[in-house]
């Protein structure tokens, strides 16, 4: 019986010991633990300190920083309204001036359109008035036309009429033989058979009434200068200047061709004398119209 009973009392000792040992490990750990609670708090609360004083400094900046923006903006705000008022009163004088303006325009552009519209309506009359002119015109020269066709009916009788007559006239012109011995062209011996001549164009044709001077007169391309007339024969003298010599041609008659030569013509000069006065002769001077080019 005592030997169990020793047996038994060993363990129970050796179960105490080992829960003493484990006591006094789990004290040291928490006091550990404790120490580096207290130095982590203890970190974390200066840190905190730290951040609060940070806080607060910038706090203040960030104060002073809105005091002075909110200074510059109500400066600058005070400004803007400034200008807005005085862009407010110009442009109400703008408004007022380009009224004004507007108002000029208008009245500027309807006296322009009612001056534009009295043009046009005295135009159209104008136009009315000349289209009535002209109708009235057409009507008369219509019939002026009608009236010309008549007449154009009439000349061509007359033409027919004096064709016959110059006809008529130009077969009682006679063609003598000149004072050199040349057959003359066609003579005339009066005004009416000199306008035959002339209608016929086969040579130009110089009226003249030469009077007794004392220097010659140009008669076409000819100097004759009148040297004698005797009205009882009806003879006459005459002086020419010719290819700058002086060729006399006395005591011709009337209606006699008195010829010449003049330089480049191939065919003569001739000068009809048709009437004798006491110092005075008149007549013609056919020239022909054909000349050599030498």
């Amino acid at each position: 019986m005592n030997a169990v009973s020793v047996s038994e009392e060993k363990p129970k000792e050796s179960r105490f010991t080992l829960a003493g040992v484990a006591a006094v490990i789990l004290g040291a750990t928490l006091t550990f633990g404790n120490i580096y609670l207290l130095n982590k708090t203890g970190r974390l609360e200066t840190q905190l300190r730290d951040l609060r004083g940070a806080v607060r400094t910038e706090l203040t900046n960030l104060q002073h920083d809105t005091l002075a923006t909110t200074s510059e903006n109500s400066k600058a705000l005070a400004e803007m309204r400034q200008l807005l008022d005085e862009a407010g009163s110009r442009n109400k004088q703008a408004a007022t001036q380009a009224t004004l303006l507007a108002r000029r325009y208008s009245d500027q552009l309807a006296k322009k359109i009612e001056l534009q519209e009295k043009q046009v309506s005295e135009q159209h009359r104008q136009l009315v008035a000349q289209l009535g002119e002209i109708t009235q015109s057409a009507s008369q020269t219509n019939q002026k036309v009608s009236g010309i066709a008549t007449e154009v009916t009439g000349v061509r009788s007359d033409v027919a009429e004096t064709r016959s007559a110059l006809d008529k006239t130009l077969g009682d012109l006679r063609s003598v033989r000149g004072d050199l011995g040349v057959q003359s062209g066609l003579i005339a011996t009066n005004a009416k058979e000199l306008a035959a001549l002339k209608a016929l164009g086969e040579r130009s044709y110089f009226e003249f009434q030469l009077p007794k001077t004392k220097s010659p007169q140009r008669i076409g391309d000819v100097a004759v200068q009148l040297k004698k007339s005797d009205t009882k024969r009806n003879r006459y003298t005459i002086e020419l200047i010719t290819n700058d010599k002086r060729v006399e041609k006395k005591d011709r008659t009337i209606n006699e061709p008195v010829q010449f030569y003049m330089a480049k013509a191939r065919l003569p000069y001739e000068i009809v004398v048709n009437e004798v006065q006491r110092d005075r002769i008149i007549g013609y001077l056919a020239a022909p119209k054909v000349r050599d080019m030498r």
